[in-house]
């Protein structure tokens, strides 16, 4: 008997790789066609997102791009919340993580930060997907596990490194998805929502008096790229680390 979706899920985790063999199959005008393995589905699912965004992604949509029916992708996922699993491993795999460093943790940690920030990025909302998921996926878990030793390695208590991940990854896909709203609002044409910094500038100047805080610093509250705010942000939550350490 053929494995079921949910053991191949679980010999994932464990192996990091599909154990069933692909089986051919045909197109409607007779021809064979590739035969649809989790591979080829992360594979078109991520060409989904890349095109249209990850707000497309559903399951009858890949069926569609497969040129197959949504049913028959059960068959190597179990759900979707299963394959956005398969997403977010896909591009954990591509994080490099340093030898945790005592004199550079700070450094390392905000560059693997950066570098699934890069990751995301790559493919428009798709960090949407990592919200709200348990970490199980291996490739998943090895950067938390490389996370939580650059911390340990830095000093930073246990617990507090253990809190600290959640929160910086949190951070980073909330960073990361916010990119790609304003990307996607700034690629409509007819969309005159997203102003650009001269704008808001303008904005803050014709507030009433009642804002006079906005006014007189308006400079500063649109200053910086979205690199600068957010290499800063990181910054603020890992000094926080470290007087954390001091405190103790």
């Amino acid at each position: 008997m053929s494995p079921t979706p949910q053991e191949r899920r679980a010999a994932r985790h464990q192996l990091g790789a599909e154990s069933s063999t692909p089986k051919a199959r045909r197109g409607p005008s007779g021809g064979r066609k590739a035969p649809i393995t989790v591979e080829t589905l992360v594979d078109t699912a991520f060409g989904i997102v890349a095109q249209e965004g990850y707000e497309a992604l559903t399951m009858r949509r890949l069926a569609t791009a497969l040129e197959t029916g949504p049913s028959s992708l059960y068959a190597h996922v179990v759900n979707k919340e299963d394959l956005d699993e398969l997403l977010i491993g896909r591009l954990c795999a591509e994080i490099r993580l340093p030898e945790p460093d005592p004199a550079a943790w700070r450094e390392q940690i905000i560059s693997v930060c950066t570098q699934l920030r890069d990751q995301y990025l790559r493919y428009p909302g798709v960090s949407r997907a990592a919200f709200a998921a348990a970490p199980s996926n291996l490739e998943t878990l090895r950067v938390a596990e490389g996370m939580l030793a650059i911390l340990l390695a830095g000093g930073v208590e246990p617990q507090t490194a253990a809190w600290a991940i959640d929160a910086l990854l949190l951070y980073v896909n909330a960073y990361s998805l916010e990119v790609s709203l304003v990307d996607r609002r700034v690629s409509r044409s007819d969309d005159n929502w997203v102003v650009g910094r001269d704008e808001l500038l303008r904005r803050f100047a014709d507030l009433p008096d009642s804002f006079p805080q906005t006014k007189r610093y308006a400079a500063e509250l649109t200053a910086g790229t979205v690199d600068d705010r957010f290499r800063f942000t990181l910054g603020l939550m890992i000094d926080g680390l470290s007087k954390d350490e001091r405190n103790r």
